[in-house]
């Protein structure tokens, strides 16, 4: 692991060790998941953003979900030959 130092205010730091009391983590290991959680928030944002950028450049077309459609109407009946 890398350690590393910041500068946060003291009523931030003292809501961190609260919490991180609370839930019977040291001070670095809530830090570490918080970073973790807003890294993976981050990214989820990205990925939303690059999906919707993707139909604004190609938007869906209706027909595109004909099929699917016509696939749910039949659902899952058996065939039989009488």
């Amino acid at each position: 692991m890398k350690t590393i130092q910041i500068t946060i205010d003291s009523n931030l730091a003292k809501r961190v060790d609260e919490c991180a009391r609370s839930i019977g983590a040291t001070r670095s290991g809530f830090t570490r998941e918080a970073l973790r959680a807003a890294l993976r928030r981050h990214r989820e944002k990205e990925m939303e953003e690059r999906h919707r950028a993707g139909y604004r450049r190609v938007p869906s077309n209706p027909q595109e979900f004909e099929i699917a459609e016509q696939d749910r109407a039949w659902g899952d009946e058996a065939w039989s030959d009488e």
